[in-house]
């Protein structure tokens, strides 16, 4: 049986215990500490709610703390009347401490300030939040029926599932329930506030005649010991009492909102410079008229000021900057029905569009401290380093058709790559080489499909013991961005980005740029060029290369593939370069002989370069290249395709559908100090 189901019935039968049998001292000191910090835990709890309902279980603990104060009473009385002849310490060190330390032993003191405590939360925050509490519940009654069509309406339009809205339909009972079981718990108190002035007259007088009659303590021996008792024990109860009626108007009085109640106190309080300059004026002059205290005045408005001024600072320096530095989300102002229809209505479509769903948003939004925002400014220049153009503007969004933890990356307004990512989780990557497995949800890796587990934050430590690459959420969406852009490096270059290209090169050789384009090649059919380049994988930084190995051969033809063939063997050495960065041998692939024959053969009997494998042969290359690359990944090495120049491209274009990271090279490309070893030979029987 779970022990939190007889905890209630164990709390009972303590506090009827406690009112029936005698309590020593020590354990009197025991409850009312507990007494008080359980006071001062439900007023904390109470200031950090952003609702009523986020502490549903108020008014039951409401009843429970007032049934403990009494209880408590009602064992200390008991202390008192028989042990309070031995003493002030006869009823333990609690009472003994606020009926002598806090009141300074005069117990007439005692008496005034008892009184005061016991009006102040009898008359006026007991009473107020009752009457907070009735008014509520009246309201939220009467507001009851259409708060309940309201949610059967937007279920009914499809804004909502039938979870939401049954979710919706209970928080609205469980407002009115609270409110009205409020208004009832806040009578408790009133009566706990009127039960304690009762029980200090009782224990006063009672503590006169045991004192007196039984153990013939004279008049001002028994007024010294049993008073202050009485005082000390009814403040350690009422000082209690006082908190919690404290945390019950807080509660009732707050308005919901996505602020505790600091926050709300704070941000409405202290963020408008222009009242507290006001303030700080008027609390300043009231400090020079002759006779006030001058420090006081003068100092607190001295603060104020200095409050507004750099309050007004920072609300200027947040204006500039939201002028300087756009959202990175369009904002279409709502047109009004008056309006028409005109072209600012048809919206461009975002080249690059990142799009998140709700759980997500705080890694996209700069006023949360959104990370992925950063991380996408250095993937464009980290690719305009690479690749060798500036690439468009990824626009972010967030999506509510998307599951909360999804995103999903467009390209020209369609859909290239989706994922998940979990925003408060890590993901842990195996590599291929880890020595343990972890707990968690298994998943695979967005961007490349490695195998993966979504973990713990704390247990990114351990996970990378065991050999796994463990990435925030923010890491995961960037990298697969990252990727996809990497391969669609092509379709991201228009003519737009051509001519920024161009005229960014024009700076340093204007001339160059004069001579080829437009009048040896158009910027079209450099686009296409381009573009080819970069669907092989190849880079284009080094575009004086390009441009003069255009110039050398565009007088003599003008179709986009050739002149491809012809850039890239003048690139030969970068592309290798980048393919073998560190090495002088060239590990590729090649394909055999006959094979090779068939199909130079087959390439002269169709000049198209189109459909030029029969079937039979394209089935059999693709399965074999494609367990060929496989294998050559398998050891660490590029998958790499080595065949003679007129192939090449066709090769290419028909072996990236099957094997999209195969590179094909000719053997014109290579440079002459590479040295070529066979990995595998494609077509042997």
């Amino acid at each position: 049986m779970d022990g939190r189901a007889i905890a209630a019935p164990l709390i009972i039968v303590l506090l009827l215990a406690m009112m029936i049998l005698p309590l020593p001292a020590i354990m009197l000191d025991v409850f009312f500490t507990f007494n008080i910090a359980l006071s001062i835990l439900v007023l904390m709890i109470g200031l950090q709610t952003t609702k009523a309902l986020d502490f549903i279980a108020f008014p039951t603990v409401l009843l429970m703390t007032t049934m403990l104060r009494l209880a408590l009473n009602v064992a200390s009385t008991r202390v008192v009347l028989t042990e309070g002849h031995a003493g002030p310490a006869a009823a333990g060190k609690v009472i003994e401490a606020f009926g002598h330390f806090l009141i300074g032993g005069n117990y007439a003191v005692g008496i005034v300030v008892f009184v005061i405590l016991t009006i102040i939360n009898f008359t006026v925050i007991t009473k107020g939040a009752g009457r907070i509490a009735e008014v509520g519940a009246r309201f939220t009654l009467d507001a009851m029926p259409g708060k309940q069509m309201a949610i059967d309406a937007d279920l009914n339009a499809g804004l909502i599932g039938e979870d939401e809205a049954r979710r919706r339909r209970k928080e609205v009972g469980q407002e009115s329930e609270f409110y009205g079981a409020m208004d009832g718990a806040s009578k408790y108190v009133r009566g706990d506030a009127i039960a304690g002035i009762l029980i200090i007259i009782i224990n006063i007088v009672g503590g006169l005649i045991v004192g007196m009659l039984q153990h013939d303590l004279s008049f001002s021996d028994a007024v010294k010991n049993y008073t202050l008792l009485a005082i000390g024990d009814g403040l350690v109860a009422q000082i209690p009492s006082l908190v919690i009626s404290i945390a019950a108007g807080v509660v009732v009085s707050r308005v919901a909102n996505n602020e505790d109640i600091g926050g709300q106190l704070i941000s409405q309080l202290f963020e408008n410079p222009r009242v507290l300059t006001v303030t700080a004026s008027i609390i300043g002059g009231i400090g020079l008229i002759p006779g006030m205290p001058h420090m006081a005045f003068i100092g607190l408005g001295a603060l104020l000021g200095g409050m507004a001024y750099n309050l007004k600072q920072k609300q200027d320096k947040a204006k500039l900057q939201a002028v300087i530095e756009p959202q990175a989300e369009d904002k279409l102002a709502p047109a009004s029905e008056a309006e028409e229809a005109t072209w600012n209505d048809v919206l461009p479509v975002d080249t690059i569009g990142l799009e998140v769903g709700y759980r997500l948003i705080p890694l996209v939004d700069k006023g949360q401290g959104g990370e992925l925002l950063k991380r996408i400014k250095g993937i464009r220049k980290k690719f305009a380093q690479e690749i060798g153009f500036l690439a468009p503007t990824v626009h972010i969004r967030d999506n509510l058709t998307l599951k909360p933890n999804a995103y999903r990356i467009t390209m020209k307004g369609v859909e290239m790559a989706s994922g998940e990512s979990n925003y408060s989780q890590m993901l842990a990557i195996d590599p291929g080489a880890v020595t343990g497995d972890l707990e968690g949800a298994k998943t695979t890796d967005p961007a490349f499909g490695l195998p993966a587990v979504w973990i713990e934050s704390d247990r990114k430590e351990y996970a990378q013991s065991l050999g796994y690459t463990v990435v925030d959420a923010g890491t995961v969406i960037a990298t697969h961005l990252n990727h996809i852009i990497s391969l669609n490096a092509g379709e991201l270059l228009g003519r737009q980005e051509v001519q920024q290209l161009l005229d960014h090169l024009g700076k340093d050789a204007s001339k160059l740029i004069e001579e080829i384009v437009p009048k040896m090649i158009t910027l079209s059919s450099l686009q296409k060029v381009l573009q080819n380049l970069l669907n092989e994988g190849v880079h284009i930084r080094d575009m004086r290369s390009i441009l003069e190995t255009l110039a050398d051969h565009a007088q003599y033809t003008q179709d986009a593939n050739d002149l491809t063939s012809m850039v890239r063997i003048k690139l030969g050495r970068a592309i290798v370069q980048d393919l073998f960065p560190y090495s002088n041998e060239i590990t590729a692939m090649t394909l055999d002989g006959q094979l090779e024959r068939l199909l130079l053969q087959a390439l002269q009997n169709n000049q198209s370069n189109q459909n030029v494998i029969e079937p039979g042969i394209a089935e059999r290359l693709s399965q074999q290249t494609e367990v060929a690359a496989r294998q050559q990944e398998q050891m660490g090495l590029t998958p790499v395709l080595l065949v003679a120049a007129p192939l090449r491209q066709a090769l290419s274009r028909f072996l990236r559908r099957t094997v999209p990271h195969l590179r094909v090279l000719s053997h014109d490309e290579l440079p002459d100090n590479k040295s070529i070893r066979v990995t595998s030979l494609i077509g042997a029987q």
